[in-house]
Formats: C-alpha cells, structure tokens, sequence
C-alpha cells in the first residue's frame, strides 16, 4: 500500500506524521516543489526575514524524525493525476502509482497586474526562496514600499523597520485590514506602525512600477512617485487548485472536501489553503487560510485515510506577529452587528476586540490578551451567552463571567 501526499506544507507535514499515528503500515510518499523538508511558514516575514533564525530552525520537524517513521521526500513537481490508473505524473514524466492520494497543495501569491510589476527588486512573499531574495535586496537605510496593508504587508512592513528600513505601506482600501477587522482595530494597527516611523498611506492608486534595470519607485496614479530600492508585494493568494480540477475533482475557491477532508473522488483527500470545507458553526462554506486548520485537516484526512471516521470540527483561529504586539484571533467575524472593546485601541497596545452578531459572540481579535483569547475561543466554539456590558468591564472577571454563562446555561 503506498500513500502519496502531494505538498510539503504544514498540512503535507501533519499528514505525513499523523498517518503513521493512525496505523497506516505502508509506504508514505511526501511531494514537494522545494529542496527543503517542511518547514515553518509564519515566522518567514519576521524572524526569518531578520535574520534571527535559519531554515533548520524552523524546520517543522528533524530529519531524523521523517527517518525513523519510514517517510519518504521527494523534490519533484506532479504535473498531472490520473485517478482511474491510480497514478500521478512528474514533469519529467515519470509516473508513480497511489493507493490513496493527499492534496496539500497550499496557495500562491496573488500577482499584481500592473506595468513595471516583473522588475528586478520587485518581490512577492510566499517561502523561504522569497525571503532570502529579499534580504539580498536590503541596504541600511533602504526605501521599501509594500503593496498591500495585510497581514502579510504589516507583518513585513515591522521587520524591516527592525532592520532599519524606511517603509512605505500603500493600501488601496480606506483603512489597513479592512478586510478582516473592526475599524477599530484597523485604527489600532495604523498608529502603531505610524508610531514605529512607517509611512502609511490609504486610499491609493498605483499606475505602474517604474525603473530600468531595476526598480527605481512606484507611480501614483496622481503622478507623484514614491521612490523605492525594493518594492514588496502582498495583495492575496489563490488556492491551488489546477492539479485537482484537471483531474476532475470538484472545486470551487478551493478544492470541496466533505468533513472527512475527502474530495469528489474516495481515495483523495486534501488539506490545508488550497481546500474549502462546510463549516457548521458558520453555516456556509469556507476557504482558511490558517495554520492551525491546516493542521486539523490533516489529521482528519489521515484518518480517513486509514479508515477511520473522524470530522473536522475545530474552531478557526490565527495569529499575527507585529513588533512586540502579539494579535491572537478566535473565531470568524463575517456578518457580525456589533462590536465590544476590551481596553483602549486608541491608547497602549493592549486590548481586545469582541464581534457580536444578533447578541452572539461569533469572533474576537486579542491583542497581547491571551486571557480574552482562551475564554474567546471556548464560548464561540461552545456557542455560550455572554453579557457584551460585562465583557467591556476591564475589571470584570473572565472566569466568573464564564462561570455565570454556565449556570444560566443550565438553568
């Protein structure tokens, strides 16, 4: 029996580990498109990009572990599948035979459609290659100008501040985040980076990236132009879905997995960015780019796998690293009515940020509130009533709070 998994992400590198785990005795195949093993990705647009840690640090797990476990890596890339031969091929044509087949195939960079964007100097930021590309790129005291107020974009835009750069954010959007947070939080992280000496501006447009040999600046389309030595880009990525959806699998916004991570065919699962899941606890269907739900998919996919019948069913949460504020995220905020803050946005670096929809709480962001990140993530994945007037009482109790929401519960 050979399994092969398709992508040394983080789900590719759960799976590989969590097969074992869950019994499955035969060969184990990991594909990936990178020379090295599976490897840490959050850290790449922090400390990596500092230079703070090496690949081997981030190293998702050693050698010696994929070693002891019989699982076998292989840099190569699978150009096609064919599933009634029960077969992938390799671009160099090589075909290799499957019993059951994992998809961990992650997501890409959105690319910016835009003159002057192929450039040398102009970066986007996906993996390792990426990073080192960029760090070659910067000079004490270099002009950076990121497209993109993002995560990404944010995350990348407090590194190079670290490393003494003059950072240039520009968002086409009203406010950073906007996408993904509260106006509140939103004017949070502006005056943070603002305060840490990044130029940020909302509310552009850009004409063309502009340079000869290499990229000199960006154009506005009011014509003034920002001068850059790097220019970094961060608008997005798209699901990698091509390889599944030649083979006939169903997709849409990502590969469809049930809630056993399998795809349209029974002897393919998937796992990770590149997949999009019925999610119960929001009633819709999801695409989620987090780590974490990688993870989860993939132990659920590696059960299924093996046989076993188990579920998706963790709640979505995510983290972000910008300067010495750690951002933990519980829950999804899509359609929320309301919103109870926790501290004081607009002053200090702590607080919390509590999305309400029809008087439940459905998500919440924690910034350097691991507290309200914990009693978040247990009464939205439990769907327990809590009292928004008493959770905006900085001195309220979380835990006699989550002690009244039970009792009432059972009453």
């Amino acid at each position: 029996m050979r399994a092969i998994i398709v992508g040394a992400s983080h789900a590719g590198a759960q799976l590989c580990a969590s097969l074992r785990q869950e019994g499955w005795d035969g060969e184990i195949l990991v594909i990936g498109d990178e020379p090295a093993l599976p490897y840490h990705r959050p850290p790449l647009s922090k400390t990596y990009l500092a230079g703070k840690t090496t690949l081997e640090e981030l190293l998702i797990r050693p050698s010696a572990f994929y070693a002891k476990n019989d699982i076998t890596f292989r840099q190569a890339t699978v150009v096609s599948i064919d599933r009634q031969a029960h077969s992938i091929t390799l671009s160099d044509g090589e075909e290799i035979r499957y019993d059951k087949l994992a998809l961990c195939l992650g997501a890409r960079p959105r690319l910016l459609q835009l003159a002057g964007s192929e450039l040398p100097g102009v970066h986007y930021l996906r993996d390792a290659a990426d990073i080192e590309a960029i760090r070659r790129g910067i000079t004490p005291a270099g002009r950076v100008v990121i497209i993109g107020a993002g995560y990404i974009g944010l995350e990348t835009a407090a590194s190079l501040r670290k490393l003494g750069a003059e950072v240039t954010v520009l968002e086409s959007a009203e406010r950073v985040l906007q996408r993904v947070t509260a106006p509140e939080v939103s004017a949070f992280y502006a005056r943070v980076h603002r305060e840490e000496g990044v130029e940020l501006r909302t509310g552009v447009s850009i004409s063309a990236i502009e340079g000869d040999d290499h990229v000199r600046g960006v154009r506005l389309a009011d014509g003034e132009l920002i001068d850059a030595d790097l220019v970094i880009i961060g608008i997005g990525v798209v699901p990698n879905t091509e390889l599944a959806e030649a083979a006939g699998l169903s997709a849409d916004n990502g590969i469809i997995i049930d809630g056993k991570a399998t795809t349209s065919d029974p002897d393919i699962v998937a796992a990770g960015d590149c997949t999009n899941n019925f999610m119960p606890r929001y009633d819709r269907r999801l695409r989620l780019e987090s780590v974490p739900s990688a993870g989860e998919q993939a132990k659920v996919a590696a059960a299924t796998m093996c046989g076993k019948d188990k579920n998706i069913k963790a709640l979505p949460w995510f983290w972000s690293d910008q300067y010495e504020l750690k951002l933990q995220i519980a829950g999804l905020n899509e359609g929320y009515d309301s919103v109870v803050l926790r501290g004081e946005p607009e002053n200090g670096r702590s607080f919390a940020c509590f999305y309400f929809k029809e008087s439940e709480l459905i998500a919440a962001d924690c910034v350097n509130r691991p507290q309200e990140f914990m009693f978040s993530r247990r009464v939205i994945g439990e769907r327990i009533p809590v009292d928004p007037t008493q959770l905006a009482d900085p001195e309220s109790s979380l835990n006699d709070l989550l002690k009244a929401a039970l009792a009432q519960q059972k009453v």
